[in-house]
């Protein structure tokens, strides 16, 4: 428990993940935005605040005094990136927000979180933008963006975010030395992160449900999904090799039309795929016919295996659904949370997962309530930070407070 309880704010606060953080972490959350109205209801279910308010529409003097801002900002290009330094790019952007309650409050504290392409972005000038506007702030940052993923913790997702931490200078003199180090004439946070090679075995059923007959029966999988299931089982397991570095695309079965206008990649899954045909006519003719693989949707014409050599059929892997195709995937942890229509799929269950499961891979407890909207409920923990890993980096950038 906190020392003295600290005051945070949380910006774009979603369902709450960082409020769940840094609550447990003995804070006390002083104002929440939000403008998606689902979101919004859920929050308040849990922490009974309004979080309905546009941050655009808010003065920096009507924000209450704090000690950590938090905030999963949008990522979005910065126009003259490049042209100019920090604060006055930012301008007519989401991130600029941010930026004007720091340059008001001098805030001590900040954890931010942003997808994994952040750094990336826009060749680079998104990044450059936001460290330069922080440092210009006065915000003493990790020499690095930290990328974590809560397989890093044991969580069975593999869900790689950046997080942003920093700490105002004008603390220098008044935080624990170990929390910063000096290279030149440049202060950098202490900040330890896990990577992935330090990661964890983790296992999907770590964090699935026994659930009765009746219960599994509202997640099951449709019969259409079954039927198509089934037959990339049989495909699986007849197939010569097993293992391809590629997906598999029934439509190119059997075709000779000339593909050397495609993008190399293309070229190179097309003559992939008329080889595996070739070198698998017999069983891939018979196996086209018994299941009429040309009726199936275009989404369901596409297969990849992603589970290796220590796994026979489909029914062992996690499953997704995605426009790209069917990907079967070793069940040692989901891949990233996205929406409703490709929750994963647990093959030996049949059944998709619950809100409760999918909860659990971003952390949240079980007393936590999701939205009665489902799909709603799937999209916001899709959106939602991870719990324990604001947990875990908070814990270091809040040493002296906590």
């Amino acid at each position: 428990m906190a020392k003295k309880k600290f005051k945070f704010i949380d910006l774009f606060s979603g369902i709450g993940a960082f409020h769940q953080a840094l609550v447990d972490l003995g804070g006390e959350c002083v104002f929440a935005s939000d403008i998606d109205k689902y979101a919004i209801e859920t929050y308040y279910d849990n922490y009974h605040m309004d979080s309905n308010c546009n941050i655009m529409e808010v003065k920096e003097k009507d924000i209450p005094k704090h000690d950590v801002l938090c905030a999963g900002f949008p990522c979005q290009a910065f126009s003259t990136a490049g042209h100019k330094k920090g604060f006055e790019d930012t301008r007519g952007t989401l991130f600029f927000e941010i930026a004007r309650i720091l340059k008001y409050h001098k805030t001590k504290y900040i954890i931010l979180e942003n997808v994994k392409n952040l750094v990336g972005h826009d060749n680079g000038n998104t990044w450059k933008v936001i460290k330069n506007t922080l440092i210009e702030l006065g915000y003493i940052l990790t020499e690095e963006p930290l990328l974590m993923s809560p397989n890093y913790l044991g969580i069975p997702q593999l869900r790689e975010r950046v997080f942003i931490l920093g700490v105002h200078k004008s603390y220098l003199d008044n935080i624990s030395p170990e929390l910063t180090y000096k290279k030149g004439d440049t202060y950098y946070l202490n900040i330890k992160k896990i990577t992935r090679k330090e990661a964890p075995e983790t296992s999907i059923y770590s964090v699935l449900d026994d659930l009765s007959e009746e219960e599994a029966q509202d997640y099951a999988i449709t019969e259409y999904e079954k039927y198509t299931l089934t037959a990339w089982d049989e495909f699986h397991k007849n197939i010569d090799p097993k293992v391809l570095g590629f997906p598999v695309w029934t439509f190119e079965f059997g075709e000779t039309y000339d593909y050397s206008e495609f993008p190399k990649w293309k070229q190179d899954y097309v003559r992939k795929n008329r080889k595996l045909y070739l070198d698998n006519k017999k069983f891939i003719d018979k196996w086209m016919t018994k299941y009429n693989v040309n009726g199936f949707k275009l989404r369901d014409k596409k297969f990849e295996w992603q589970a290796g050599d220590k796994y026979d059929s489909v029914w062992e892997t996690s499953i997704q659904l995605r426009q790209s195709g069917i990907r079967c995937k070793k069940p040692d942890y989901f891949p990233t949370l996205v929406a409703m229509v490709q929750t994963p799929i647990i093959g030996k269950y049949k059944r998709r997962m619950t809100p409760r499961e999918v909860a659990r891979l971003q952390s949240f407890p079980d007393t936590f309530i999701y939205n009665k909207d489902l799909h709603q409920a799937y999209k916001q923990f899709g959106n939602s930070a991870n719990i324990d890993i604001i947990k875990y980096l908070a814990s270091q950038l809040l040493v002296d407070i906590l």
